[in-house]
């Protein structure tokens, strides 16, 4: 399990357990996080889960694939640096701590 904080636009924050197994998509939205639409389920068919990584973790999670790559194409200003999709980080216990801030809107 890990401990996750999830920062709204306005700069609310929600710290959350997440089991392991699940995704920080899921775990956004079994906890009610405002921000994490997921239209898609989780399907990496949409950018509506879309986050900014703190700097300090976006080279400790595991790369992304071309798919994720291009759902952030579609995204609402995403920044190459920091920009993943929720529904494609798998949640260990590696990830406590892990800290992702919403954009501004979701599209």
């Amino acid at each position: 399990m890990a401990k996750i904080t999830y920062v709204e636009h306005s700069g609310t924050e929600h710290v959350v357990e997440v089991a392991n197994g699940l995704t920080v998509m899921e775990g956004a939205r079994d906890n009610n996080i405002p921000g994490i639409e997921a239209d898609c389920g989780g399907a990496c068919a949409c950018s509506t889960c879309h986050v900014y990584v703190d700097p300090a973790w976006t080279e400790k999670l595991t790369p992304m694939d071309d798919m994720e790559e291009d759902m952030l194409d579609f995204a609402f200003e995403p920044d190459p640096a920091r920009s993943r999709l929720t529904c494609q980080i798998k949640v260990t216990d590696a990830l406590d701590g892990l800290r992702v801030q919403m954009p501004e809107k979701q599209i």
